[in-house]
């Protein structure tokens, strides 16, 4: 678009935008002051921007200024199928809208590549101790979601531009990681950096690769799928020089964990986080993706690393073509990407962390930022006296040690340490506690051949740690049912019974139903806390067993880092990386069968159902007056408080309803596999059980759980029928909320729950972003409190209504007027969290998919 800046990239065939003229021509020098975000988001704007609006939208990135909205066009979107599959169901409901209007279902297609991978529906029925676990898992996977996967083998064959991956294969952001991106792509004749948005939190996965890719809400991804620009104001950059060098027997678990809490503190949310120094240096790109992948954690949008001789040793390792390797080279070191060009970089704000400083952590109970050293586990009331009762299950029980998610398993060094643990327990003789449901699920099937390649996988098969599948799995709430036996000594004991995991969430609900906590590990700390047996246990001094007499501790069974080292130098191959991933993506799409633009819906299925947001009381007007509140809620309520994504248990207003349509209970699944159902998904909204609602007060205190109090008249009941309740009398609601709403996952039923219970406007003291965009992208309006107002402060106690007063406008101030019973007014000064003009329209129109349903019929599309 801006021809006059493409220019032959050297050494190869290709052309690429020389961003750094097109900046240094607005000022002089300023490229190199740049940081490596805004060097890509520069290129994106230099090679897709409107020429009349390029030079104002530059200054943006040159000067730091925050007062314009810019467009960034990703490259590819991609999704996993819980979230991706909820996206297209969305497209499908839309076709029906536009060919009930007289347009063209066929027309709405993804413009932008969109990549489904199906890896979040595997449960672990079947634990690593059974034979043939994944077999059996993938088998129960197939039945349960039947109605799931022909709704996916359709799309892949009645949408353009969508490529699926079937399950089996692995987990999105390892998939992506080790082999989707391409870092610099080569299309149409011209070269450019990888960008992407991503329908999972964890997206920032691949930034340790230098590739921008963000987590995004469904709806914010339907936006982008359907040819949007993603309309942004320059995100706060902020640099972080990490220092010094881990100490011995430190894995990169370890330091992650210790830099969320680090990070957290230092309030980070929303920022792009840039990572430099001699630690980053030194940090292999797995303990680079290790760091990335858990940016959601510590609440930044993005968490990147430049490209170095690092990230090409990385793409050789995995296979990559050396065409490729070479083109990721040259267009780094041509572009101003690669790491010894960013010296020059400057921020506004540095963080310093130092490597040398973290020793071996966990993180818990119920936050990834809730550090534990676990030198201190007794200091902190974790570790303690427990008594091992012949059979009986001790206090503090560990029911399920899972090394799992794509946090850890896409990092050889710290997979093979837990192989090493394991060889060296069995060696001594230790075993797994019979209570302990233990389970590998790794997030590329190529782990599974370095570990047969280094002789360890049949070491972590005889402690239980066999591979129950390659999907995410227990971290996502899919741990699968306990053994019957160990269930009812839990309940009947009212056990405190907890999970520890190599995940990278662990907030209340989540893991298990029946896990009151949980804690995150490092892989080699699962396996450790599997022959323990329970979460009292003081890992770092405590006798693990005994051999020949000999008490074994940790240590004794700890692999050192040249013995790590060593494995991964002979064990993980580039041919390993090849043979998964050639013939995965050589799967080609039978196009010769002739199939309808327009989805037959299946009347009696509880995970696939046409979607209502054209219809009823979503297509009419928000008035935004007369709001009653539906919950009144303190902070830190994220995504897993608003709309569950564990299994699904028969006393719940979801398990009610699946058991009324036919479903047995052993095939509930989970809350996260129904999201195409409306009818079931909104069943789960505010369902968790350790939901803390304030207006929910029995006996005059405030009880947890999944309830609600109807207003006026002031009976507490379960939160779906208050719902329900609501519904019937066409009572518009309001939520009423602390600081830091809607952490967690980038989950779109969070939004979309609320939406069709029926809720306007969200007031807190702060949103996260992603849920901020998905309330947007349902017509939920965001508002946010002034510093020092709060529900708390206004003496809120949910009996009052509400109205919003004021032209809506980015980032306006409007009143909150809150009615009291007693006939008093308060006028409440608030901030209007539509950010952009995009955000404007999106809102206005009703959400993202009736803002494009009308642009396409009116032929703006």
């Amino acid at each position: 678009m801006n021809s006059q800046y493409r220019k032959k990239l050297p050494g190869t065939n290709l052309d690429y935008f020389d961003t750094q003229a097109a900046v240094d021509a607005i000022e002089p020098g300023a490229y190199a002051k740049l940081p490596y975000t805004s060097r890509v988001h520069a290129e994106n704007l230099v090679r897709r921007c409107d020429p009349a609006m390029l030079t104002d939208a530059l200054k943006q990135l040159i000067y730091r200024k925050r007062d314009l909205d810019f467009p960034w066009f990703p490259a590819r979107v991609v999704c996993h199928d819980i979230l991706g599959q909820t996206a297209l169901v969305d497209l499908a409901g839309l076709r029906d809208a536009i060919a009930e209007k007289g347009g063209d279902p066929a027309k709405v297609n993804p413009v932008v590549p969109t990549q489904l991978i199906v890896d979040h529906s595997l449960a672990v029925e079947h634990a690593g101790f059974e034979p043939d676990a994944f077999e059996k898992n993938r088998t129960i996977e197939d039945r349960r979601n039947d109605d799931r996967f022909h709704f996916i083998n359709w799309t892949k064959k009645a949408f353009k531009n969508v490529d699926v991956i079937p399950p089996g294969n692995g987990i999105m952001h390892q998939i992506n990681l080790e082999r989707m991106s391409p870092v610099i792509h080569a299309r149409d004749g011209v070269a450019f950096p990888d960008t992407l948005v991503g329908t999972d939190s964890h997206t920032p996965h691949v930034d340790a690769l230098g590739v921008i890719a963000i987590g995004v809400g469904g709806l914010e991804a339907e936006s982008v799928m359907l040819g949007r620009a993603s309309w942004m104001r320059l995100p706060d950059i902020i640099g972080v020089e990490l220092t010094g060098k881990a100490q011995p027997g430190i894995m990169a678990t370890d330091i992650v964990l210790a830099l969320t809490e680090f990070l957290r503190k230092e309030k980070v949310v929303s920022s792009y986080l840039e990572f430099f120094g001699e630690g980053a240096d030194s940090l292999s790109l797995g303990d680079r993706a290790t760091i990335s992948n858990m940016t959601p954690e510590y609440g930044a949008t993005a968490a990147m690393f430049s490209i170095d001789q690092q990230t090409l040793d990385y793409l050789t390792l995995t296979g990559r073509e050396p065409e490729q390797v070479k083109l990721v080279e040259t267009y780094a070191k041509t572009a101003g990407l690669w790491s010894e060009s960013l010296k020059t970089a400057e921020y506004e704000r540095v963080l310093k962390f130092d490597l040398s400083s973290v020793g071996r952590t966990m993180a818990g109970p119920s936050n990834p930022h809730a550090r534990l050293s676990t030198r201190d586990l007794a200091a902190k009331g974790i570790a303690g006296k427990y008594e091992l009762e012949e059979g009986k299950m001790p206090d503090g029980a560990v029911i399920i040690a899972a090394i799992t998610s794509c946090t850890n398993t896409s990092n050889p060094r710290n997979v093979i340490a837990a192989g090493l643990l394991a060889r060296n327990a069995n060696k001594l003789g230790l075993t797994r506690k019979p209570w302990v449901k233990t389970s590998l699920a790794p997030g590329s099937k190529a782990v599974q051949l370095y570990l047969e390649e280094g002789g360890l996988l049949p070491e972590l098969e005889q402690l239980g740690f066999g591979i129950v599948g390659f999907a995410c799995t227990t971290c996502n709430g899919m741990s699968g049912a306990l053994d019957p036996v160990i269930q009812k000594e839990v309940v009947e004991r009212d056990l405190y019974a907890t999970a520890v995991l190599s995940g990278n969430r662990n907030f209340d609900g989540r893991i298990h139903p029946y896990a009151k906590q949980a804690f995150l590990a490092s892989p080699a700390l699962v396996v450790a806390y599997a022959i323990a047996g329970t979460i009292r246990f003081d890992i770092e001094k405590d006798v693990l067993g005994y051999h020949d007499g000999k008490a074994i501790t940790l240590k004794d069974i700890w692999p050192s880092d040249a013995e790590i080292d060593a494995v991964v130098a002979q064990s993980v191959k580039p041919e390993q990386f090849r043979k998964v991933y050639e013939p995965m993506f050589a799967l080609s799409v039978d196009y010769g069968e002739k199939i309808s633009p327009l989805y037959n819906w299946r009347p009696q299925s509880t995970y696939i159902r046409r979607p209502p947001y054209w219809e009823g009381a979503l297509a009419g007007e928000r008035t935004l007056k007369g709001m009653r509140p539906l919950a009144l809620l303190p902070d830190n309520i994220t995504t897993d408080h608003l709309s569950p994504s564990n299994a699904i248990m028969m006393d719940s207003a979801a398990g009610e309803y699946l058991h009324k349509m036919g479903l047995p209970e052993e095939d509930f699944n989970s809350y996260a596999t129904h999201r195409g159902d409306h009818l079931t998904a909104q069943r789960a909204t505010f369902a968790n059980p350790k939901l803390i609602n304030e207006m929910a007060i029995v006996d005059g205190k405030v009880k947890q759980g999944s309830l609600a109090r109807v207003e006026p008249d002031g009976k507490v009941m379960r939160m779906w029928e208050a719902i329900e309740t609501y519904m019937d009398r066409k009572q518009p609601l309001i939520i009423v909320a602390g600081a830091d709403y809607g952490q967690g996952s980038s989950r779109d039923w969070a939004a979309k729950g609320v939406r069709l219970a029926g809720v306007e406007a969200i007031a807190a003291e702060g949103f996260e972003r992603i849920h901020r965009t998905n309330l947007i992208g349902m017509g939920v309006l965001p508002l946010e409190f002034n510093a020092g107002t709060t529900r708390k402060t206004l003496g809120l106690d949910g009996t009052e209504t509400y109205d919003v007063v004021g032209e809506r406008t980015p980032r306006a101030t409007l009143t909150l007027v809150i009615h009291r019973t007693n006939g008093e007014v308060l006028n409440v000064l608030v901030t209007c969290r539509l950010d952009t003009a995009e955000e404007v329209s999106i809102y206005e129109a009703g959400g993202v998919l009736q803002r494009f349903a009308q642009d396409f019929l009116q032929g703006a599309v």
